[in-house]
């Protein structure tokens, strides 16, 4: 199913998700050589790095709070419509020679904290755009997208303006951002939902506490995220030392690296455009079953080339099921959750499922360093292995509850046939 067949509306949050992630993959290189052209201290360009991490794990289950509290729709375009704003005034800065690296800082921390906010809105507002069943193609749809404007577009592109001029890959990411907010003001808003009994407002964390126990409650997504999680401990930890595995075991001659990195790319499009006929296929439990299997065998495989060849196959397939697993979870998700809850739950998701990821990286790093980075390969595929092994018993088919009347909720769960990674 393509976009056009999935409406109007899809196709423009399709295209403002693709303009923004273009814009973010021409801004996140250049901040690094932005940093990189004031000091050659690398722990202040680790730091740009950081300031971008950080506001997921301080802030997501706040931007949840409010994606349920504001309007969806005209919460994603404000914030499109500050970051603009923020990116011009660095882009300006940089123009004028006057964009110390405290300012690099700020904005990084600033952008990534208004993110956090924006993607609960926009988790939150898919399932109002498109019908439930289409949802797993509409999130590969826009994981396919993404990745065509940042891994295709954005990236290689960055190095090459901020050569040309170090404000054009900010300006042009201003724009993005721009575009993005008419875009999305221009979605029909959604209609009014009349409840008998307005909904309470308590307090921020009490609706935190609120949003974390529904998932905790939910038998599959529950196990779902505690999966995510076990697995990015496998993927951050791959992802630290990959550039190193790729030139010292697999032999990949440094200039060939985007070659090969660029294979993982398109095995991520490839599973992106697959993922809504794996669960029409198979049901979404049962295809993220198959998904970790497919994974371990690939990481297997990576783990045991020594050739650039099959070790470049190898990630791709890999990389497909990332992106496919992300695709089926954020669905799932989707459908299962109330729409009241949408944002809250989501944050948790990927707040919880992100959790690991430093600590595979830091983890690689040190094994790496003492033992090299074979033994980081094998012990990323036992990890999938085991992960496997568990998602097999904790994500069976549940046994059939008996058949009960509906709610007169605004949204109720529905069966179904993910945040993320």
């Amino acid at each position: 199913m393509t976009s056009s067949a999935l409406g109007r509306d899809f196709r423009l949050l399709w295209s403002a998700a693709v303009s923004s992630r273009f814009g973010d993959a021409l801004r996140t290189p250049a901040l690094a050589l932005l940093a990189a052209t004031l000091t050659r201290d690398p722990r202040v360009i680790a730091a740009v790095t950081v300031a971008g991490q950080l506001p997921p794990l301080l802030f997501g289950l706040l931007g949840g709070v409010y994606a349920d509290r504001w309007d969806r729709r005209r919460t994603m375009a404000f914030v499109d419509g500050v970051r603009a704003v923020v990116v011009a005034a660095l882009a300006v800065a940089v123009a004028l020679d006057r964009a110390p690296v405290v300012a690099i800082l700020v904005a990084a921390f600033l952008l990534a904290s208004l993110g956090t906010l924006f993607d609960s809105a926009s988790f939150a507002l898919l399932p109002v755009v498109v019908p439930p069943a289409a949802l797993p193609r509409a999130n590969g749809l826009l994981q396919a997208g993404s990745a065509v404007a940042g891994g295709f577009l954005g990236a290689p592109a960055a190095g090459v303006l901020f050569a040309l001029a170090p404000a054009l890959p900010f300006a042009i990411d201003a724009v993005s951002f721009a575009v993005a907010a008419l875009l999305v003001l221009a979605l029909t808003p959604p209609p009014a939902v009349v409840v008998a009994t307005p909904p309470r407002r308590g307090s921020v964390w009490n609706e935190i506490v609120e949003g974390v126990r529904w998932l905790r409650g939910h038998r599959t997504l529950w196990r779902v995220t505690l999966l995510t999680a076990a697995s990015n401990l496998a993927i951050s930890g791959l992802l630290a030392v990959q550039v190193l595995y790729a030139l010292d075991v697999l032999r990949v001659p440094p200039a060939g690296y985007g070659l090969f990195a660029a294979g993982a790319i398109v095995g991520g499009l490839t599973g992106a455009l697959g993922a809504g006929r794996l669960a029409a296929r198979l049901g979404t439990v049962s295809a993220l079953r198959a998904v970790l299997a497919a994974q371990t065998v690939a990481l297997v495989g990576f783990a045991m080339a020594r050739h650039p060849v099959p070790g470049g196959i190898a990630l791709a397939v890999f990389a497909a099921g990332t992106v496919v697993w992300n695709s089926l979870w954020a669905s799932y998700g989707q459908r299962e959750v109330p729409s009241g809850l949408l944002g809250r739950v989501g944050a948790a998701q990927r707040m919880l499922g992100m959790l690991t990821a430093p600590v595979g990286a830091a983890l690689a790093g040190l094994v790496a360093a003492g033992y090299g980075t074979v033994p980081v390969a094998g012990a990323a595929a036992g990890t999938f292995a085991l992960v496997t092994l568990a998602a097999w018993w904790a994500l069976r088919p549940a046994a059939p509850t008996p058949t009960v009347a509906p709610t007169s909720g605004a949204t109720a769960a529905r069966p179904a046939p993910h945040p993320s990674r």
